[in-house]
């Protein structure tokens, strides 16, 4: 009897523990589905049946009338996102009381490669960010060039090899293969050859950081539902020790000192060389009101989390990108025929190689890529975290501290009152005065919007530029038998999305390179 008392207290205080928060949104007569006790309205992905970009997708088509539809992630209430000035408010109007990006579940613990500019929250947030944006400069990234173009190359050698066989390949690895090679030159001075080496060791990080166990995402879910409990259990523990082995070795071989090959490891050594980061304070305020000053060492700890997010953010963003519009022109030859016109116009002017001035020049190649983050952004979705509670005016709506608002863009991005006949790739959307004259700006957001966005956007954009226009000033891309007209998503996505299955496409050469 005393065991069967326990179990029933044990079951009443979780129900009331997993249900505390769901009147939330009804007191507040925002419209949301039904939760279930624990799990909310996020079952189906505790269940890994659906990524949280494929949840927020069908709540977001469930309210087509609805400016924010309410959401339970677990307990927790979160706020969906359906309507571009709200999501401007959220992401630069109201930036000060949307800060933080709340993927970490607990407030005040985070695991040490979390500390990085994607995942880093307040004052940390801000002083990183304040101390690399000097480090993505035109200049910086001019240097870095003429290592990505070299990859391309190679990129290019590889795909070469598959044609002349007759053989498809996996437009997803190739990119990702073209991607990490280009993450290890400019990100460590390293030759990561993945291109050649089927089982590069670089190679093989990138994938474990995105393959993650069973076991990894059993934590993640047990962080979200028992943030205090769970809150020293670790998800990034075997990526972890590899990543800061890989940082000290590095380090050693140079010194502990820029080398000049102002590569991401030189930017971070610069940054440290700074000295102690100082600034005001996002998170604290003196009694008159004025920001409190903040400090921060720059250490060995910190560049290890940098590189970490530096790798997963290139390694997969981009890949991702690259190779979905690879497919899709796949299946739109008049385009791929435009975009290598266009691409062949351009290299002949500058003595046929690539370089970072003739890919400036290559504007339809880059609406072409436009076109495919918009029917497929990495992101699936933007993420802020509310710190101090407010009130959206648009709706009267108050807001408390700690409810997160979720943009979902891979459903704005194929909204048709936004982009018409959105499920038609066309980059001629992006021709500028069809693009301002459609007044989409917060709603195109691959790269993220106000000052928490991608940092890294233009070293993003020019790397998986230069790789398309490698691949299609030798190539015609063409579906393979085995092609999937309409890719699947893979459910185990995380904040990128990726494929399921691959992305298998023909090589053909073109006759003015045979």
């Amino acid at each position: 009897m005393i065991v069967i008392a326990v179990v029933v207290v044990l079951l009443v205080t979780l129900y009331f523990y997993g249900t505390r928060n769901f009147k939330y949104w009804e007191v507040r007569g925002v419209k949301h589905d039904k939760p279930l006790p624990l799990f909310g309205n996020n079952l189906q992905g505790y269940l890994f049946r659906s990524s949280m970009t494929q949840v927020a997708d069908e709540l977001y088509w469930r309210y087509p009338d609805e400016k924010v539809v309410g959401f339970y992630r677990s307990s927790r209430p979160e706020l969906l996102i359906r309507d571009p000035e709200i999501a401007k408010r959220i992401l630069i109007t109201d930036f000060a009381h949307f800060f933080e990006r709340g993927f970490t579940p607990h407030k005040t613990v985070f695991e040490p490669l979390m500390q990085n500019l994607f995942f880093a929250e307040g004052d940390l947030w801000k002083l990183l960010r304040q101390r690399m944006t000097p480090a993505f400069t035109t200049g910086k990234l001019k240097a870095m060039f003429p290592l990505i173009v070299e990859r391309a190359e190679k990129l290019k050698t590889r795909a070469l090899a598959a044609a002349a066989e007759g053989k498809s390949l996996d437009a997803r690895d190739l990119m990702a293969r073209y991607t990490t090679d280009f993450i290890g030159a400019c990100g460590f001075g390293l030759e990561a050859d993945s291109l050649n080496d089927e089982n590069s060791p670089f190679r093989q990080l990138g994938i474990k950081i995105f393959k993650v166990r069973p076991q990894e995402i059993m934590t993640a879910i047990a962080k979200e539902l028992f943030p205090e409990l769970c809150r020293n259990l670790k998800i990034w523990t075997r990526v972890e020790k590899e990543i800061n082995e890989l940082v000290v070795e590095i380090l050693r071989k140079r010194d502990y000192k820029p080398c000049g090959r102002g590569d991401f490891l030189d930017l971070m050594l610069e940054c440290k060389q700074k000295g102690t980061m100082i600034g005001e304070s996002i998170q604290n305020k003196k009694p008159d009101g004025t920001a409190e000053t903040v400090t921060l060492e720059f250490n060995d700890s910190l560049i290890a989390a940098q590189v970490f997010v530096f790798f997963a953010a290139g390694f997969e963003t981009s890949s991702s990108a690259t190779s979905f519009t690879l497919h899709q022109l796949a299946y739109h030859q008049d385009v791929q025929k435009k975009a290598q016109e266009e691409i062949d116009r351009v290299l002949a002017k500058h003595g046929g190689k690539l370089s970072y001035d003739a890919i400036r020049e290559m504007h339809y190649l880059e609406n072409v890529f436009k076109e495919g983050l918009r029917m497929f952004p990495s992101l699936g979705f933007l993420l802020r975290q509310c710190t101090r509670a407010c009130t959206i005016p648009e709706l009267g709506l108050a807001v408390d501290e700690g409810v997160r608002a979720l943009i979902p863009l891979q459903s704005m991005h194929n909204d048709p009152k936004y982009f018409p006949e959105p499920h038609v790739f066309r980059p001629e959307r992006f021709e500028p005065d069809q693009f301002d004259a459609n007044n989409v700006k917060y709603v195109y957001l691959p790269f993220g919007g106000g000052p928490r966005a991608c940092i890294g956007e233009r070293l993003g954009l020019m790397q998986s530029l230069a790789g398309l226009a490698a691949v299609l000033s030798c190539f015609t891309v063409e579906p393979a038998k085995e092609t999937v007209r309409h890719p699947v998503v893979d459910p185990l996505s995380s904040v990128v999305q990726s494929i399921k299955a691959g992305l298998p496409l023909m090589f053909r050469e073109r006759s003015k390179h045979a």
